[in-house]
């Protein structure tokens, strides 16, 4: 499911998690055991609620316009190098 995903896509866009976010890493990581086990989502370590990866999503073609944390299809700053400078 992941091979096909382009690798800079497998981080969530800034605006939806910021590498600020004091569950980033535990987020990320959560995502990337999801991706490696080629699960269509994680339970996120914060809310508990089910999340689906950017692979699944990418799988499904096409944004669903729901504003989903790895949406593969949108485009803006992903990861931690994608803060504008000063913030």
């Amino acid at each position: 499911m992941s091979d096909a995903l382009p690798r800079s896509w497998r981080l969530p866009l800034t605006r939806r998690l910021s590498p600020r976010h004091a569950a980033y890493a535990r987020i990320l990581a959560a995502h990337e055991a999801a991706m490696r086990a080629d699960a269509a989502g994680y339970l996120d370590p914060v809310s508990g609620g089910f999340t689906f990866t950017a692979a699944a999503l990418w799988e499904r073609g096409e944004c669903c316009d729901s504003g989903c944390r790895h949406c593969p299809f949108e485009e803006g700053p992903r990861g931690p190098r994608g803060l504008p400078p000063g913030v």
